[in-house]
């Protein structure tokens, strides 16, 4: 059964989405509150987003999902002040550049094994063309991914 193009693209990027709710969230507001309502925001855009390159996916899905959440916040009742230091300008591509920058950093063959996973290939044509088994991406990806997310630790 082939998955739906736009849960795929959900899926894809359901880091970037939790991470930007855990970051976003305020008394009152839960993390399940934020990704419903960036989600909602997501699939009201979800052909413009479906003609997207992966990366540029990625981009957008942060720009959307992080003025939803804005609103969110916005439209509290007790509102509280955006973080001290907050600045507009610099977030919307700040850590998605840190990201980037430490994507660039890992050593070979895990950066071509996250490249592939963000253009889109799923673990057996990774494993092709890096020369590794298929459970070996996934465990990989696993440990890429907490190394990531351990160097990124706000």
């Amino acid at each position: 059964m082939r998955q739906d193009p736009f849960e795929a693209m959900l899926h894809r990027h359901r880091g970037l989405l939790f991470s930007l709710c855990r970051r976003y969230s305020r008394q009152g507001l839960e993390v399940d509150d934020l990704l419903q309502e960036a989600t909602l925001a997501l699939w009201r855009d979800r052909e413009r987003l479906l003609s997207l390159t992966v990366i540029q996916q990625a981009a957008l899905t942060w720009k959307i999902a992080r003025n939803v959440m804005i609103d969110c916040l916005r439209k509290m009742k007790e509102t509280e002040a955006l973080p001290e230091g907050y600045e507009e300008a610099d977030e919307d591509h700040s850590l998605l550049r840190e990201l980037h920058e430490r994507i660039a950093m890992l050593d070979e063959p895990d950066r071509s094994i996250v490249r592939l996973q963000l253009e889109g290939y799923n673990y057996e044509e990774i494993g092709e063309r890096v020369g590794m088994t298929e459970k070996n991406v996934s465990v990989r990806l696993v440990r890429i991914k907490e190394k990531l997310r351990k160097s990124m630790v706000i």
